[in-house]
Order: C-alpha cells, then sequence, then structure tokens
C-alpha cells in the first residue's frame, strides 16, 4: 500500500518463504492499517531520534568482542513485534509450566534425587556438571523456589508454531531494554499506539519486588532487599541500575556487604544494615570466595554461610545453572511429564545430545545440515551453523566434537520466522525470536511480551545481542 506521500512502511515488504510476524493474523491489521500512513523517510527520521535519545539516556550494553566499542546502545527497531491474546496465552502457559518443572527438578536433585534414581535424567549429567553445587544439598528454600527470575528464548518455526530454544535459570539479561523500549515507542510513535489496547510492561520492577519479598527468611516482616552487581564493567551494569531503581532498593558491590554471625550487612553512612534478601547478579563462581572461587574479588566472603544458616535469600538461587545446561534442556519434556504428569506446552527445538553415541554419530554425519552448541556457553559464543559454516570451520567444529563430544548439541537448523525491520534503504524480513520474563516468588506471574531480539544481518539467524543483534518492542494485544 502506498499513501498520497511516498512509499508507504510495508508497501515493498516481502518476507519471502519464512513466516511472518506482522503479516499473518487479523489481530495484527490496525497496526498494518496505521504503518500504511507511514512513509519509510518519515520512519528513518523517527528511527534516527529514537537511536540518539538511547544513547543519550545511557541505556547501553557493552561487547566484549569490539574492544574499539565499549559501550554501545542496543540496536532498536521500530517496527514492533505483535502477539495476539490467544498466541500469548499459550506462551504465558507455556513458561509457567516448564518454570515450575524447573523448580521442581531443583528442589529434587539437591534433597532426594528422585528423579536420578527413577533413570529420567541420567545422574552423571546432573552430578558431574559444572554447574551443580553440592554445596546446596539439604538446603531449604521458601516456597521451594530456586529460579525467581527466568528468561525462556522461544522461536518460531515456518509452521507458526512455538519453540523453546534455551532456558536461562541463572542470571538472565534484557528485560530493561523491555521496558524502555515501551516507553521509546510511546514518545516517538504515539500515533501507532494510542486505541490499539496493548497490555503494560511498567509493573515489572514492582511485580519483582514482592516475589523477593515473599522468598525472604521466615519471620522477616520489612524484608531489606538489594541488588548485587559485579560493578559498571559488567555488560549488563546499565541493567543493575534500572532494576535497582524499578524496585527501589539499593544497588551494591561486594564490597559494600560484610557478615558477621552468618548475618549480611551493608555498609550504609548510618552504619552496618541486615540485608534479608539479594536479588544477585553475579554468577556462582564468583559470590563467595570462601566457597567458590577463592581469588573472585567480586563477592561476599561468608555469604554461603549466611545463605545455608537461613537468614538470606538468594535470587536466583545458587545451584541453578544446573537446570539451563543446554544437555538437561534436551530432557525438559520427560521432566516436565515426570513431576507435573503433562505434556509439554511449548516443546523443545530436537536435540541430539552428543555424549549419546548414537546422536554423536548423527551429529558427525550430519554436520553440514545441522547447528552445533557447546553446552557451557552462553551469548551464542561457539556455535557452528552448519549450512553457513566454510569448510574450515566445519572441520575445526568436527575436531572439537570428537575431542569432548559430552559439551555439545546439536539441533536442526529452524526457519526461523520473520518481522519487518527497518534497514539501510528500507524495510525488510529479519529473524526475530522471543524471550518472555517469568518473576516467581510464591506463584509464578510472566511479563507480558518481553524481550524480541533481531537479527540485524540479512539472513542471519544469530540473534544474541552480543553478536551485534538488536531488539524490538513486543506488543501483546488485550
Amino acid at each position: 500500500m502506498t499513501n498520497e506521500r511516498g512509499d508507504s512502511v510495508l508497501s515493498g515488504y516481502d518476507p519471502h518463504e519464512f513466516y511472518c510476524e506482522m503479516l499473518r493474523g487479523e489481530a495484527n491489521q490496525p497496526i498494518r492499517d496505521r504503518l500504511a500512513n507511514l512513509t519509510i523517510e518519515a520512519l528513518q527520521r523517527r528511527s534516527a531520534d529514537a537511536e540518539a535519545e538511547l544513547y543519550n539516556l545511557g541505556i547501553t550494553f557493552t561487547v566484549y568482542s569490539a574492544k574499539d566499542a565499549i559501550d554501545r546502545i542496543l540496536p532498536f527497531d521500530v517496527i514492533p513485534r505483535v502477539l495476539s491474546p490467544k498466541e500469548w496465552d499459550h506462551i504465558e502457559r507455556g513458561v509457567i509450566q516448564r518454570v515450575s518443572a524447573i523448580n521442581l527438578l531443583l528442589d529434587d536433585i539437591y534433597h532426594d534425587q528422585k528423579i536420578l534414581k527413577d533413570g529420567i535424567v541420567p545422574a552423571e549429567l546432573i552430578l558431574g556438571n559444572a554447574n551443580y553445587r553440592p554445596i546446596m544439598q539439604g538446603v531449604d528454600l521458601p516456597y521451594k523456589s530456586y529460579v525467581n527470575i527466568c528468561g525462556t528464548d522461544i522461536v518460531r518455526g515456518a509452521d507458526g508454531q512455538f519453540l523453546v530454544l534455551e532456558d536461562n535459570a541463572r542470571t538472565p539479561s534484557g528485560v530493561s531494554y523491555v521496558i524502555e523500549n515501551r516507553h521509546m515507542m510511546a514518545r516517538a510513535f504515539p500515533d501507532l499506539m494510542n486505541g490499539i489496547g496493548i497490555r503494560p510492561v511498567d509493573n515489572y520492577g514492582l511485580m519483582l519486588q514482592q516475589a523477593m519479598q515473599e522468598i525472604a527468611p521466615k519471620g522477616i516482616i520489612e524484608p531489606q532487599v538489594a541488588l548485587l552487581s559485579p560493578g559498571t564493567y559488567n555488560s549488563a551494569y546499565f541493567e543493575h541500575v534500572f532494576l535497582a531503581r524499578e524496585m527501589g532498593v539499593p544497588l551494591v558491590e561486594g564490597r559494600d556487604l560484610v557478615i558477621e554471625n552468618d548475618k549480611v550487612y551493608m555498609r550504609t553512612t548510618g552504619g552496618l544494615a541486615q540485608v534479608h534478601v539479594i536479588y544477585r547478579r553475579l554468577n556462582d563462581d564468583f559470590l563467595d570466595p570462601e566457597a567458590f572461587l577463592p581469588e573472585s574479588m567480586l563477592g561476599v566472603p561468608g555469604l554461603m554461610r549466611a545463605y545455608r544458616a537461613g537468614n538470606v535469600s538468594l535470587a536466583n538461587a545458587v545451584g541453578t545453572g544446573v537446570a539451563d545446561d543446554k544437555a538437561v534442556y534436551a530432557y525438559m519434556p520427560r521432566i516436565i511429564k515426570y513431576y507435573l504428569g503433562e505434556e509439554a506446552i511449548l516443546p523443545n527445538v530436537e536435540t541430539h545430545i552428543c555424549r549419546e553415541p548414537d546422536a554423536l554419530k548423527y551429529t558427525l554425519d550430519n554436520m553440514e545440515n545441522l547447528v552445533v552448541k557447546p553446552v557451557g556457553e552462553a551469548g551464542g559464543y561457539g556455535i557452528t551453523i552448519g549450512p553457513k559454516a566454510t569448510k574450515e570451520e566445519l572441520a575445526e567444529a568436527r575436531e572439537k566434537l570428537i575431542e569432548d563430544p559430552a559439551n555439545y548439541i546439536s539441533q536442526p537448523v529452524i526457519s526461523l520466522s520473520v518481522s519487518p525491520t527497518l534497514v539501510e534503504g528500507g524495510v525488510e524480513g529479519r529473524h526475530v525470536d522471543l524471550r518472555p520474563f517469568a518473576i516467581t516468588g510464591e506463584k509464578t506471574w510472566v511479563l507480558p511480551g518481553g524481550l524480541t531480539r533481531v537479527a540485524l544481518r540479512r539472513g542471519s539467524l544469530v540473534v544474541n545481542s552480543s553478536q551485534g543483534g538488536g531488539s524490538k518492542d513486543t506488543w501483546v494485544l488485550e
């Protein structure tokens, strides 16, 4: 469609053979109609203004591989990704089911280990896992809630089915961009949003603060919550500042905390103040040099003693990384069935566990058609995408796989859905995924929408922000 002033946003748009998030379904029609009243030139002007504002507001992300760009904005695409109420209901139920199963799994493996004894998950996969923490054995947590903040990475294939790609059960990042993207859209595109009926995202900080209070040690009426950050050099430091502000709690580093009589205290200008709940954005290894890495300067010596004594709660709990291991992920449908007696609402992408001989052989025989991933990496590092890899890259990946098969899984290449995205010269389809954020205290709540990540290079399937991907605002319609 073309308006009177020139080419409209979607007039030349072609998603080719891919499932398109914008063109399918009647729910998106009002938004498509409004986009038709915008010219490409107007969209480009507003996009440039929005990016300048993001930079001026300090909404940045650090890419470690780019030595000449310490702080950059997370590229923001101004054409939203839209989900209908029916689609969101499906995702929300699936995420809650999955988080429930993960928490039951963690409570079990740190107590009776029934699932291992029943042979549902191989014991060596859990007990030999680098993220399994024996120090958590027998520790009881309020509401048996281990994963208080979870980010579930979801993709949509060629047939429109939602599939879970990965669970992030340690310290998932990105929710600050969800909220800031919405603020940016409200300022830059009121004509696109007004009267549409989009579910709000502003109450995330409130819901997070409420969950932190729910998991406080027993008997504490007004718990003091703090957010523990590694500091300004962490790639997600902006998010740490943002979340502390949204919750209305102090942002602290390890040097701000001290342990006395197995209790945690925060240094303040008025003296020591006890802390009852810590939303920590530090990995287990760096949390307590007495318990984990002795050389860590980021954590708090003695924190695990206070934690095991029940005098402080940590979110997420220590040892949750064993549940978001990429090899354990392969067992999630069976884990859901075991604990909940239900089929997975959101199925996995088909996954081959290379520690198993048949799966290893299949992967080696079909590497040029598969995505091969190291189970211990995050952020898109170490992945080999067979169809896009050179002969040299495939040979290198094969060598690493043969050397350490237990460190790898493989999956078929999913024809990811696309969403219209503003690029140089116009609007083209770019592949997207979705990371909804779930908060769990006494119960689980899912922020409507989540972070839509977009691969900005034509044809690229890698959407990770650390690999140059961008983001979009995600609209869940009322």
